[in-house]
């Protein structure tokens, strides 16, 4: 049995079991892995006073010297891949993998603005916003990243996170816990990843969003697989469009994430019956919708990529729907599913259901 089909395999057990299929048992579950590495009042509120969270976006800054990230057609701005369409440097489904199948990219890929005489990237990649340090990876080979940096940001509606990958080298000095600001150093873009990337596509990759499960960690240790980045591993990280972000930050400098994630489509709605409430709910309060959960079926609606949108109780019709499955795709926008490039929903003889990747995820959601 190859590593990948072992890993499908212990995938579909773990969702299996964690949606309680044998006969409604509870499981005793230890505490999670904490994310973040976040002061629980800001800095500068006097011990006892309210806690109100600022946004940290008003401040915001390209994670480069490049400025003309709203450009996307504009040559020189984003590294597209080896086939060279300018698209493909995007966010989205943008890309084509074996046998024509789309691909997502969690991110966008920016170029660099200077070079030394061997062809190496000079640029300095920086912190967009204030935080926190979450995650430094120095081991090129470990991670499709390369050498990456995550970074911890306190919004209202929870923590989000930056990451800012394929780095030359990380900043020296930086480790998890030290505040950064916008525009601190970061690191060098760079080339960097497990799989090699040529000196001339030299880019960062860059990425905004949120964060799947903080028992992540010990999902993905369950199944044995490596290597380990605990909880800053890519397939905790959910993604959306920097872009859209950057765009709504200029006309809005004080926008928080809960208002721009009510305006995203949902991709498709899922119905499932964990036996305990969503750790991604409790760090997202505000995602989720109506009287609070207390127990049975449950709604998720999400994006292409599987950030969920919004989650309440399932409906009696929904229940019906689901019946005494592990999960069941009630309703599919193929507008905003697009080239489907992650693939989480499949369609066969004429109906929608969960992939082999759309299991494992959510496996991975509600360990």
């Amino acid at each position: 049995m190859n590593t990948d089909s072992r890993a499908r395999r212990l995938a579909r057990c773990a969702l299996l079991a964690v949606l309680g299929l044998l006969a409604g048992c509870r499981h005793e579950l230890p505490p999670p892995l904490p994310i973040t590495t976040l002061p629980a009042v800001p800095a500068g509120v006097p011990p006892g006073a309210p806690s109100v969270v600022v946004p940290p976006w008003s401040n915001m800054v390209p994670p480069t010297a490049q400025t003309r990230l709203m450009e996307t057609g504009a040559a020189g701005v984003f590294m597209p891949t080896l086939l060279q369409r300018p698209e493909s440097a995007l966010f989205g489904s943008v890309r084509t993998g074996a046998r024509g199948a789309a691909q997502f990219h969690e991110g966008v890929d920016i170029a660099p603005l200077r070079r030394d005489r061997h062809g190496e990237p000079l640029d300095e990649v920086r912190a967009v916003a204030g935080g926190v340090v979450g995650y430094v990876n120095r081991v090129s080979g470990d991670s499709n990243y390369g050498q990456y940096v995550v970074v911890l940001h306190r919004d209202p509606l929870g923590e989000m996170y930056t990451l800012y990958a394929h780095l030359a080298a990380a900043a020296a000095g930086l480790q998890p816990g030290q505040p950064v600001q916008a525009g601190q150093p970061l690191g060098r873009m760079g080339h960097t990843s497990s799989t090699p990337i040529p000196r001339n596509r030299a880019h960062v990759h860059f990425e905004i969003g949120l964060m799947s499960n903080a028992r992540f960690a010990l999902w993905y240790r369950a199944q044995k697989l490596k290597p380990d980045h605990g909880n800053f591993h890519g397939g905790n990280l959910l993604g959306v469009d920097p872009l859209a972000v950057f765009r709504r930050q200029r006309q809005q400098p004080a926008f928080d994430f809960r208002a721009f994630l009510a305006q995203q489509p949902a991709a498709f709605e899922l119905a499932l019956a964990p036996t305990h409430a969503l750790d991604y709910f409790q760090r997202y309060p505000a995602l989720w919708e109506g009287p609070a959960w207390s127990g049975g079926a449950l709604v998720l609606r999400c994006t292409e990529n599987g950030l969920p949108l919004g989650g309440r109780t399932a409906t009696d019709t929904e229940r019906r729907a689901l019946g005494r499955g592990a999960a069941a795709v009630l309703r599919v926008n193929e507008a905003a599913l697009g080239r489907n490039g992650s693939h989480l929903v499949v369609k066969g003889r004429g109906a929608w259901k969960l992939g082999t990747g759309g299991e494992r995820w959510l496996s991975a959601l509600i360990y």
